[in-house]
């Protein structure tokens, strides 16, 4: 729920999906559940005008045009607040139709992936999961010199080293077989690592921007881009 230009991260993650055509959800709550659940609960009365008949319970009236206004399903789900990844996954899935590919991602990354293009990959390939892979920036600048003359300087560079689990994973219904209801169940582990094992996990190589919030410094660069107006993550629906 940290804000980025005014607006949970979780909704910049929603909106990403929803650009792509995916608008759908379940979240997985833990910590700090009921703050996330008011925030839903009140998203209409946050954003738009209304007038309530006091008196008569229920009796609200919006104003304004809901234009523009997402028309999303979320689902809430409280998984437990120190339940691990696997886990949360494992007993939100009671909210998703067995049969059907679903998506997975975590609450503090964006990136300007094309998520369609990774869920017609997940298709292709036909295996039981992907992965999107990035190499992320690297937090200090890059220096390149020759003796004592520095002859390129590079802030933001991107790290040189191999892939990294980026998130933005999508699974066949059958990978429901490899989670377990467990609070001690990390997807990143047991299942992901089976799932490896068994021949059935995929890699989407992205390699364009991507940034995680782990950091204040993090954070700081993401209201950058947000405050320069062309924030890399932002796609318009299509």
């Amino acid at each position: 729920m940290v804000e980025v230009g005014g607006i949970p991260i979780v909704v910049h993650i929603m909106r990403m999906y929803a650009a792509a055509g995916f608008d759908e959800f379940v979240l997985c709550l833990g910590y700090k559940a009921a703050f996330i659940k008011d925030y839903f609960l009140n998203y209409e009365a946050m954003s738009r005008d209304f007038t309530v008949e006091l008196g008569k319970p229920g009796a609200v009236s919006f104003h304004g045009s809901s234009d523009g206004r997402p028309s999303w399903k979320v689902t809430l789900a409280d998984t437990g607040e120190s339940t691990l990844t696997g886990g949360r996954i494992a007993r939100a899935l009671r909210y998703v139709p067995e049969g059907e590919m679903f998506a997975v991602t975590y609450g503090d990354g964006v990136a300007d992936v094309d998520l369609r293009a990774v869920a017609e990959f997940h298709r292709e390939h036909g295996l039981a999961a992907t992965v999107t892979g990035v190499r992320p920036p690297s937090r200090f600048g890059e220096i390149e010199h020759d003796g004592p003359r520095v002859t390129r300087f590079n802030e933001k560079p991107q790290a040189g080293q191999g892939l990294i689990n980026g998130g933005f994973f999508f699974f066949a219904p059958r990978f429901r077989d490899y989670l377990i209801d467990d609070v001690h169940s990390a997807l990143e582990r047991e299942p992901l690592e089976r799932c490896s094992a068994d021949g059935q996990l995929a890699v989407y190589e992205h390699s364009g921007f991507w940034q995680c919030v782990d950091t204040f410094r993090d954070w700081e660069r993401l209201e950058s881009l947000w405050a320069g107006g062309q924030p890399p993550w932002v796609r318009e629906a299509g």
